[in-house]
C-alpha cells in the first residue's frame, strides 16, 4: 500500500531543482517540490509527500490528525515510514 503523508519542510536544499528536506515522523529526506511551482513550500510548512513528490500543502492541523490517523493502520503505516526511509532523490 501507498500512501501520501503528511511531513513538514526542514529546508530548501536546491532551489534551483525544486527539492527541500522534509521531516516526515522524525526521517529527514530530500523530495521535490517542483508540483507546487506555483505556490512553493517553505521551511515549517506542511505538504502531502507521495513517493518522493510534495503532492499539496496541508495546514498543520491537518497534518497533525492525518498522522495520528495513519499511525493507526499499524503495519502499513509502519511499512510507508521504512520505504520512506529507505528511498532518497540523488
Amino acid at each position: 500500500m501507498c500512501l501520501g503523508i503528511p511531513g513538514r519542510i526542514v529546508g530548501i536544499v536546491d532551489a534551483a531543482n525544486q527539492l527541500a528536506t522534509v521531516d516526515v515522523d522524525g526521517v529527514q529526506r530530500t523530495i521535490s517540490v517542483r508540483l507546487l511551482a506555483d505556490a512553493p513550500p517553505g521551511p515549517d510548512d506542511w505538504v502531502l509527500v507521495h513517493v518522493g513528490f510534495a503532492m499539496a500543502r496541508i495546514d498543520e492541523a491537518e497534518a497533525r490528525q492525518t498522522l495520528t490517523a495513519i499511525r493507526q493502520l499499524g503495519t502499513a503505516y509502519t511499512d510507508e515510514i521504512d520505504a520512506f526511509d529507505s528511498s532518497a532523490i540523488d
